[in-house]
């Protein structure tokens, strides 16, 4: 089997983000950088090709990815993702070592202050658990990922009408199709310190908001019990400026929106 990275950027040079990222693997790379091109590059065996497009929005670069991947193996990443040597090979070993899976979310080192979650053993993913995982995590079989027709949203992340969750609603499809997802403790790589995110800009009425859309999306009926929750015990999710009762109001806000695009 061979891995092969599927990474969006913006405005980045094909030679440094090969250098940059420690990239030992074939690659697909996106970059939303206002025209169209293409450019290749052979590094070792491995084939990196840099897409450029004049489009806007995680999902749409995600899923031109996909279109364009030729891998056994795919993996998600971002411009501010380092591997680590030999992270083929990690990859490669965690999927012989877990024959039925059909997509494994792995470790990447971050931030105290961006930390979600780390997985500590190897264990099944379920529809009530998926929310933790960014993309930069996923690894995904490349003939499921290409015959699934699974794609990310458009309407989620960034560039997009809403703030982030395409991650998440995109993994949350997958568990819902039937396919076998599975957590690894293997890290493969680290987030670069000091990366900016492209969609969070504060803890406002949007924030939470948007949250309560994509809760709707991800969990259904569950939905408002899953947000309290989130508003009681999530990290970084309170501010002294929103009250609980008006987080909580605007939350519900975005789940009634959220329940009105399923229809």
């Amino acid at each position: 089997m061979n891995v092969e990275l599927l990474v969006s950027v913006m405005n980045k040079d094909i030679d440094r983000l090969i250098r940059d990222m420690h990239m030992e693997t074939d690659a697909v790379i996106i970059d939303q950088c206002g025209n169209n091109g293409y450019e290749e590059r052979q590094q070792g065996n491995a084939r990196i090709r840099k897409y450029s497009c004049d489009e806007r929005g995680i999902g749409r670069s995600r899923n031109r990815a996909i279109d364009y991947s030729e891998g056994d193996i795919c993996v998600f990443s971002d411009e501010d993702i380092v591997y680590e040597p030999g992270y083929e090979e990690k990859i490669v070993r965690e999927f012989n070592a877990l024959p039925d899976a059909d997509f494994i979310t792995f470790n990447i080192e971050v931030d105290a202050d961006r930390f979600t979650y780390r997985n500590t053993d190897r264990h099944r993913v379920k529809w009530y658990n998926c929310a933790r995982y960014g993309a930069v995590s996923f690894a995904v079989r490349g003939n499921v990922l290409r015959s699934s027709g699974i794609r990310f949203s458009e309407l989620f992340g960034g560039g997009a009408k809403y703030l982030n969750g395409e991650d998440s609603i995109f993994l949350k499809e997958i568990i819902d199709r039937g396919y076998r997802v599975y957590a690894s403790p293997v890290t493969i790589g680290r987030e670069i310190n000091g990366s900016e995110s492209s969609w969070f800009s504060g803890i406002d009425e949007r924030f939470y908001h948007d949250r309560g859309v994509l809760y709707a999306v991800l969990y259904g009926f569950f939905a408002k019990p899953f947000g309290i929750r989130w508003l009681v015990v999530g990290k970084n999710v309170r501010t002294e400026n929103i009250s609980f009762l008006q987080a909580f109001k605007f939350f519900s806000e975005g789940v009634r929106e959220g329940r009105r695009l399923g229809k």
